[in-house]
């Protein structure tokens, strides 16, 4: 299930950052993979309730509730659904069931008196009752500006349009409630957090207060001038303009450029900072990069920027750090980025810096010749039957150099004296994979594994040895010894061969199994079988095996 929680995140990431497409994409594509799974309908609901598909976000809550019968958080996707598409009397039902589960979950609590006071005041009245004086604050524009949730969209002339017309006609707020772009401003104005999140795993139920569904609206111009700019903040995105379409050409010295001048027309706006710090990665200029980037930062607390603009640049220094391999520095900020605004990629990309830290880590401790000096003082303590310090100093030669074979070996050596068999047997398996021509390590093998009892195995590892040096002394005696062991236990000579693979093809042949079985009812059988030579020869290896006797 994996591929699925990637693509629930992913779809989560994007839902936070209200781009519905990619989320309602993301979500789809994980319930064809696991479509008995409740949390990704739940989800996807949510998508659909915040892209204004009121219908479709029902039905997945009421596929979430029939997954799910007992997760409350299914019916407050219900109740939420059901209130933007004002059913309400059906809305406080399916808030009251969540709540019979959980009776003090806030959530429900919360949507369920919403829901009793949009029936008690439905909107609709005198709108300029209710709305008109937020509209009408003198400070209006100042609030919209300096606001993270609704300051892009003064450079928006739809939307500077939009809100200059409530100003004149409160009653077009009804008309236009569903607008995500009013939503924002409804949020700031009336010091609200409609649409905001509780949780990464799942996502928060859809604001239940319910506008009309919203028509298709196409989308926003790019930014440009509003009434409400100065001089110099017109001039400025003029600037960037200039400079994003240079970059685009990687013409990047005349980017530099009109970044810069935007920077000194508007100082207090980060992006030009981020811009600049993009050209100069681009340039592999990485420390100017970070430069660039921690004033951006600086620049960007002190006026209260989108904490994703900070957390972009923030993984920008991390992205600059990485390309220097100063795997330590790109973590710190990778990690400061997450704390800002915390998406699966920035988890992955820690998590593969983590295992670069270590490996540098462990590149850095390796020193040949300390090794060879902690080996020899190994050597002399084994020699005087220290052989538990003896250990500690192989051990010590290993992290100094792990791709030595013989260091494996001798620290075997120690723990076959210590009768601890289990690690020496590890050690020699170490040994004979870095080196697999070490004879010592498939002698040492053959010894622990003949301490074990394991004959056979033993036998395969003095073969080793003997196939790379047919004359070596400890490998002929321990086969010699391994053999006659072997072939005095019945059971380890029939364990034996039926490690043999061509033991194993005879045994697997039909036909075969057929004659051993006529022979075992009837012994006459034998006579006629050992007639034809080829399946005389493979009773013979049977035979010789210890797997059947001839009486």
């Amino acid at each position: 299930m994996s591929k699925v929680n990637e693509l629930k995140d992913k779809g989560n990431a994007a839902l936070q950052a209200n781009n519905f497409v990619e989320a309602l994409k993301y979500y789809s594509e994980a319930i064809e993979l696991d479509s008995s799974n409740h949390v990704l309908f739940s989800n996807r609901s949510a998508a659909y309730a915040k892209s204004g598909n009121y219908i479709k976000a029902l039905e997945d809550a009421e596929k979430t509730v029939e997954l799910k019968p007992d997760w409350p958080k299914g019916y407050s996707r219900k109740g939420s659904a059901l209130a933007y598409l004002r059913r309400f009397d059906e809305s406080i039902k399916a808030y009251e069931e969540g709540l019979k589960l959980d009776p003090n979950n806030a959530q429900l609590k919360e949507g369920l008196k919403e829901v009793k006071d949009q029936m008690e005041n439905p909107i609709g009245g005198d709108l300029s009752d209710i709305f008109a004086g937020p509209f009408n604050q003198p400070d209006l524009w100042v609030k919209l500006r300096t606001d993270p949730r609704t300051k892009g969209l003064c450079d928006n002339p739809a939307y500077v349009k939009l809100i200059n017309d409530i100003k004149k006609d409160p009653s077009l707020l009804l008309k236009n409630l569903s607008n995500p772009l009013l939503k924002s401003t409804l949020n700031v104005l009336l010091n609200l957090d409609i649409g905001s999140s509780d949780d990464f795993m799942d996502v928060d139920q859809p604001d239940p207060t319910p506008p009309k569904k919203p028509k298709e609206t196409p989308p926003p111009p790019p930014p440009s001038e509003g009434p409400e700019l100065t001089p110099e903040q017109k001039e400025a995105l003029k600037e960037k303009e200039l400079g994003n379409e240079a970059y685009k050409k990687k013409d990047f010295d005349t980017a530099l450029s009109h970044y810069n001048k935007a920077v000194e027309l508007n100082p207090t706006e980060m992006t030009y900072y981020n811009n600049i710090a993009a050209v100069y990665f681009e340039q592999k200029e990485y420390h100017k990069c970070i430069e660039q980037c921690e004033k951006a930062v600086e620049v960007g607390r002190e006026n209260r920027a989108d904490f994703k603009l900070i957390s972009k640049a923030l993984a920008r220094i991390g992205n600059a750090y990485k390309k220097m391999e100063d795997w330590r520095s790109a973590k710190t900020y990778f990690e400061k980025a997450m704390s800002e605004h915390r998406t699966p990629e920035l988890k992955s990309i820690i998590s593969d810096l983590d295992k670069k830290i270590k490996e540098e880590e462990r590149k850095a401790y390796v020193d040949p010749v300390k090794a060879e000096e902690a080996k020899e003082q190994g050597n002399e303590l084994f020699k005087n039957g220290k052989y538990a310090e003896a250990v500690k100093a192989y051990s010590e030669a290993i992290h100094r150099n792990p791709d030595e074979a013989k260091y494996y070996s001798n620290r075997a050596a120690c723990y076959t004296k210590l009768a601890a068999f289990d690690l020496g047997l590890k050690d020699c398996e170490t040994c004979t994979k870095l080196d697999p021509k070490f004879i010592k390590g498939w002698v040492r093998k053959g010894k622990i594994l003949q301490g074990m009892q394991q004959h056979g195995k033993a036998l395969d590892a003095y073969q080793k040895a003997l196939e790379l040096d047919p004359s070596n002394a400890e490998a002929l005696d321990g086969y010699r010894q391994c053999t006659v062991a072997v072939n005095s236990n019945p059971e380890e000579v029939k364990k034996r061969a039926m490690s043999d693979p061509e033991v194993q093809a005879i045994l697997q042949d039909p036909a075969m199994r057929i004659i051993i079985n006529q022979m075992q009812n009837d012994p006459k059988a034998l006579h006629d079988h050992l007639k034809n030579p080829e399946i005389a020869s493979k009773i013979q290896k049977l035979v010789s095996a210890g797997l059947i006797a001839i009486g």
